[in-house]
């Protein structure tokens, strides 16, 4: 191992105003560990939620980061033999969570877990899962989260179908995912945004319509698909928001509750989820084996994540400046 220092940005004080670039030693993968040169991170909303205090949970300090990230095995710990040192990997979001329901002991990435945005991370070996053949480094570290939510949703509890309608509110990282895999699967995708030119961006992309978020694009919806609605909404958005995604669901129709950008509370009518018959699911990431599935799918299908930049490892403070601003797609830095 020719590496020989630690590179890493952490907070000291809550506010990206207070994060800190620093060099360090480069630790040893303990028994059960990886250790993982890093290439390429990508960030989150939930990233910037953590640096900002504002998501419900107060990280120690200092504090590092990320939870999303693509490396290479550099060396393992005593008793690992599912990695022996040169592969490319990706992490999974949620630490520990390998199959079925998620035990009491998972751990999130970048909080309470480990943060990625360092030139190297030690983990355990069944954190990691391998990378994508089909991606570079930047494209395959866009997926641990956005691309898993978005999956995880849609086709692991959703059991997408050819036909169907789905409802993606947004342009960010998992609304982009999801048009991406609605598509796949021969699905029909509607995007809900509040910017003209991301609108034309989404059906650029492959989206079948694209509504403008201040007219009344509930009833567009239902318009659009013959009265029936939507058989999945991505509710990325929250707050009352997800009463109106209540409007334009179908019978029997799933609502994947998955983000906050309104906050934390949520409000809707009772009446439309019982009429409706609504399955309204709260859904965070997903688990390994999940993970690994889609990207066996991401490479047959050679599927490319939408990357709005890629930054250095000197501009992080800039990069997090651009995903506060309202990112098409992914950013993601490079190391």
């Amino acid at each position: 191992m020719t590496d020989t220092t630690l590179r890493r940005w952490h907070i000291t004080d809550f506010g990206r105003q207070h994060l800190r670039f620093s060099e360090g030693a480069i630790p040893e993968p303990g028994p059960g560990q990886v250790l993982v040169r890093v290439e390429a991170v990508s960030l989150n909303y939930r990233d910037l939620m953590l640096l900002d205090n504002d998501y419900g949970w107060t990280p120690p300090l200092p504090f590092t980061p990320a939870s999303d990230m693509a490396g290479t095995v550099l060396a393992v710990g005593a008793g690992v033999t599912a990695w022996q040192g040169g592969e490319r990997v990706i992490s999974t979001f949620v630490g520990g969570w390998l199959d079925g329901a998620a035990p009491e002991h998972a751990i999130a990435m970048g909080g309470p877990g480990p943060g990625m945005l360092a030139s190297h991370v030690v983990l355990d070996a069944q954190w990691v899962v391998a990378a994508p053949r089909t991606l570079d480094a930047a494209q395959a570290a866009a997926l641990p989260c956005a691309a898993l939510t978005a999956w995880f949703s849609l086709v692991e509890t959703g059991a997408l179908q050819a036909g169907q309608t789905v409802l993606i509110h947004g342009t960010g990282g998992v609304a982009l995912f999801g048009l991406q895999f609605a598509r796949l699967h021969g699905a029909r995708a509607i995007v809900v945004s509040g910017s003209a030119d991301k609108r034309q961006q989404a059906l650029a992309l492959g989206a079948a319509h694209a509504l403008a978020r201040d007219g009344d694009w509930p009833a567009e919806v239902r318009r659009l698909t013959d009265g029936r609605g939507a058989d999945h909404v991505l509710e990325l958005v929250g707050g009352a928001n997800l009463g109106r995604s209540l409007e334009a669901v179908a019978q029997g129709g799933r609502v994947s509750v998955i983000g906050v950008l309104e906050g934390g509370a949520m409000s809707g009518s009772a009446f439309d989820a019982i009429r409706r018959r609504a399955v309204i699911q709260g859904i965070s990431v997903g688990h390994a084996r999940a993970l690994e599935r889609m990207v066996r799918a991401v490479d047959l299908n050679r599927l490319e994540p939408v990357i709005a930049a890629t930054y250095g490892i000197e501009d992080v403070p800039a990069a997090f400046a651009h995903l506060a601003q309202g990112a098409f797609g992914k950013v993601v830095v490079r190391f």
